[in-house]
Order: structure tokens, then sequence, then C-alpha cells
């Protein structure tokens, strides 16, 4: 996975994720939504729409003192532990 910020402000962020898909960038998406401080969290995949962009691109736009690059790496931790939780209980549950 190759991440690169396209532009940062105090209070947004728009960064692409190369080599994902709609599977992962909702699931950040949704985990970006529970993150404190998160006023909106989008995606943008579709290269017809986007000026020929063929990576998904990121949305963050936080509230508050809360820096988004902060808020991106809050959500990220929420999807490990969320995946980590599951992994125990399928493994318990085999």
């Amino acid at each position: 996975m190759e991440l690169r910020v396209i532009e940062k402000t105090d209070d947004e962020l728009r960064m692409e994720i190369a080599g994902e898909d709609h599977t992962f960038m909702n699931v950040l998406k949704g985990a970006l939504l529970e993150t404190a401080g998160v006023a909106a969290a989008t995606y943008d995949m579709n290269p017809e729409q986007s000026g020929g962009q063929t990576e998904p691109i990121l949305s963050v736009k936080t509230e508050g003192d809360v820096d988004p690059l902060d808020a991106v790496g809050d959500a990220a931790g929420r999807v490990r532990e969320l995946t980590d939780d599951f992994r125990t209980a399928f493994e318990s549950a085999a």
C-alpha cells in the first residue's frame, strides 16, 4: 500500500491510497466517521469523473483541534482493533 498526501491544511486532507479498492476504503471511511473530531470522510474511485485518477482518493475534514492525519491514524488503529477482535472471535468459534 502506498500513501501520498495530495493536499493538507489544518482541518482537511486529501490522500491517495494506491492499490486499494472499495472493500478497504469503505471500512476506513466508516472508522473515520466514528472518530472524534471528524466532520466528514469520503473517498472517490471514479476515474472518469476525477480527471483520469485511477487510485482511490480519501478526503477527510476535521473540526476543533483535530489534525486530519492524526484522525486517519486513529481510524486505522480502530480498523486494526476490529480485525483483531474478529480474528479472536473466529478462532474461538472454530
